[in-house]
């Protein structure tokens, strides 16, 4: 899978896309990621990239001709991949929205900066938005990385374990269940004997009630979405929760 990442800051990304996961991936060729400086696109000799807003107000604004020069020079003509700019005014950014882009060949990633950008990159250029969160930062460079980092997640082969992207929190709809590694015992506090028990079906069955109890007392607010079974149902009531029927 290839990103294509827009920024003023390229400096940013290899810190992070050189380490574990992301740099096997890469090394493999499951993922490609190429980042692209938005000032080498820049028109003029000071290789400008934001202006004051009209209308006046504090902050500046990215300007739309190194935009739209970098992501056209570099995507050409081609359609239908997702050209998605990272901003708080977004769709907010789910385990489901991975997916669905892990399904892409391609995505571009345009990271924001300063009060945000020209609204006809906005309106011409961009064919998605996307937000990490109901909270402010100073670029959209940490989005994308988060974006990109969930989404590789969930490419085939990228991590050593086929089933781990599916027993991740939020990738059943539900908060992980408990890890436990060695020692059995440390300070007091034992494994449940269950996991040591070797047998995977009574395994099986009290991961799935510790992610389900788990989720009832940390995000209850997401059992509503999530897909539950009868004994799913019944294991909850008996903890005091009852899923809401309308009429």
């Amino acid at each position: 899978m290839q990103f294509d990442v827009f920024t003023l800051l390229p400096e940013v990304f290899p810190p992070y896309l050189q380490s574990s996961i992301l740099q096997r991936a890469s090394q493999r060729g499951l993922m490609d990621v190429r980042v692209h400086n938005i000032r080498d696109y820049a028109r003029d000799k000071h290789h400008t990239t934001d202006d004051t807003p009209y209308g006046g107000g504090g902050g500046m604004v990215m300007k739309p001709e190194p935009v739209f020069d970098a992501v056209e020079s570099i995507l050409g003509p081609e359609a239908g991949r997702p050209v998605i700019l990272l901003t708080p005014q977004g769709r907010v950014f789910n385990q489901t929205v991975a997916q669905e882009l892990s399904g892409r060949e391609k995505i571009a990633l345009i990271c924001g900066r300063y009060e945000g950008v020209d609204e006809r990159i906005r309106l011409h250029l961009v064919t998605d938005e996307i937000s990490i969160g109901d909270y402010v930062l100073t670029g959209g460079e940490i989005p994308a990385l988060i974006v990109i980092d969930a989404v590789a997640r969930l490419l085939p082969g990228v991590l050593g374990d086929p089933d781990g992207a599916a027993d991740d929190s939020h990738a059943s709809g539900l908060l992980e269940y408990p890890h436990y590694t060695r020692p059995p015992e440390f300070r007091g506090e034992s494994v449940p004997e269950v996991l040591l028990s070797g047998d995977h079906a009574k395994i099986a069955r009290w991961r799935r009630e510790q992610s389900l109890l788990r989720t009832l007392q940390r995000r209850p607010d997401i059992l509503e979405k999530a897909k539950l079974s009868k004994s799913d149902l019944k294991f909850l009531k008996e903890h005091g929760y009852e899923l809401k029927v309308e009429d």
